[in-house]
């Protein structure tokens, strides 16, 4: 008989947003169908779309149910590792029933081996907890950024609700009721529930804590606490609150894993994101470029790739639960952990130049233990026509600062100039491509021989 722990394991090992395993070898889709939205949040802005553009809300179109099933078809068909399909906005997605819900049963009509997944501000979930649980939509993801109306009222401006509109305390009781009821709902049908929660420096932040506490409580499966992305035009941005520091978002996840278990590799996708997390294959997929080409959607051969990944990511998380078992079982030797930085478009390998990364993996490192720390976001140093041995000084120190308690980088290849301005700030650089985990033990074996120096492996 499988334990409850096991179901879950199973229930989510093709989802790149639960498991931090399958995120490597699974990728994910949201239609952009929902545009309206029923609250308005302090830090979110929908003006902005470009290329570079990677947060929530950010869409280059928005399209009718029956494009976005179209899409989902074309996708599926050319991205056999597409396992999920979400409608994540730009808006609200239950504030937009209507077209959420015909998109939903389209892609389950067909294409019922996609799992679907919502992503809601939580204040009308307790009206379609019927619908969500017949069309087997069984992954939630709320958004609760406060559980402390007290709180909350800073955090939005207003909801707009049952035909009224509410402000202050008075509009952030009635979220803050309609979320953990709706989370509780939802936990009680069996739906695994992700908890989002936005860290907003000065205004929640000592909160965090007491969120993840009260989210667990109503049986959430994973809390995500994301760092605040401060955006032009917004009450946060006139108001002068700050990003956080990568520091700040490690150190509270810290804090809250001992309560919920912590979701470390969230990308903050756009709501029109295609493809493995760390990419975007959006502007591969507009709705100009799919809706006269060929579908040549297959399940049979589809589920033959993504059995074989699936066995690849329940490996990959027994031999984990393996090492942590041993860890228990040891006497801690006391010698301290690496902490190194890896570039990856996916799959679970090192392959992705320094240059044209626009994120790091970071991971601690310590005899036959890897810990995932966490996603790092940069600018990425190639831009345009300019060489990356030119020294993009600003880039770098940004990058440099972003990743000082790293002791080493993993690239598939970096410039002479950032790998010399990496290395006199500390950070050895690495030039190899290959499997994640293997780099990553193979490198902190040779790290106390180089002596700070640069390697490159032939």
């Amino acid at each position: 008989m499988k334990t409850i722990n096991q179901e879950v394991e199973d229930r989510i090992a093709r989802h790149p947003c639960y498991s931090e395993d399958a995120h490597h070898h699974f990728a994910r889709m949201h239609v952009a169908v929902a545009p309206a939205c029923n609250i308005r949040c302090n830090y979110c802005s929908r003006k902005f779309d470009c290329a570079n553009e990677s947060r929530p809300g950010v869409v280059s179109e928005v399209l009718k149910p029956e494009e976005a099933v179209r899409k989902v078809l074309v996708v599926a068909g050319e991205i056999p590792q597409l396992s999920v399909v979400g409608v994540a906005g730009p808006g609200d997605p239950l504030a937009n029933p209507e077209k959420t819900f015909a998109t939903f049963r389209g892609v389950a009509e067909k294409a019922p081996e996609l799992k679907l997944c919502l992503s809601t501000n939580g204040l009308r979930l307790l009206e379609f907890i019927d619908q969500i649980q017949e069309l087997n939509i069984d992954h939630v993801t709320i958004t609760i950024n406060a559980v402390n109306p007290q709180i909350g009222q800073h955090i939005y401006s207003y909801i707009f609700y049952e035909g009224k509109k509410y402000k202050g305390i008075e509009a952030a009781e009635i979220l803050i009721n309609n979320q953990l009821k709706g989370l509780e709902a939802l936990t009680e049908k069996g739906i695994l529930c992700k908890v989002n929660s936005v860290f907003i420096p000065g205004i929640n932040d000592q909160h965090m804590e007491e969120i993840s506490k009260a989210v667990k409580k109503r049986g959430a499966f994973v809390h995500n606490i994301m760092p605040l992305i401060v955006t032009p035009d917004t009450v946060f941005e006139r108001n002068g609150v700050r990003n956080p520091t990568s520091k700040e978002i490690q150190e509270i996840q810290e804090k809250c894993s001992g309560s919920l278990k912590m979701m470390k590799h969230c990308r903050q996708c756009r709501a029109d994101a295609i493809g493995l997390l760390g990419e975007d294959r959006s502007a591969q997929y507009t709705k100009d470029k799919i809706m006269n080409v060929p579908i040549q959607y297959d399940p049979i051969a589809r589920e033959t790739i993504q059995q074989e990944l699936e066995l690849k990511v329940k490996e990959k998380s027994k031999k984990k639960q393996e090492r942590e078992a041993l860890k228990q079982r040891k006497i801690e030797s006391g010698s301290s952990s690496l902490r190194i930085a890896v570039t990856t478009r996916g799959n679970a390998r090192v392959n992705l130049h320094f240059g044209h990364a626009k994120e790091f993996l970071v991971f601690d490192v310590k005899e036959k233990e890897i810990k995932f720390v966490g996603v790092r976001k940069v600018q990425s140093y190639c831009v345009g026509k300019v060489g990356c041995n030119t020294k993009q000084v600003p880039i770098l120190a940004e990058t440099a600062e972003i990743l000082k308690d790293c002791q080493m980088l993993i690239s598939s290849g970096i410039g002479k100039a950032p790998q010399k301005y990496l290395q006199d700030r500390g950070i050895v650089s690495i030039i190899q491509s290959g499997n994640i985990e293997e780099l990553l033990y193979e490198s902190s074996k040779y790290y106390k021989y180089m002596n700070h120096m640069s390697v490159e492996y032939v």
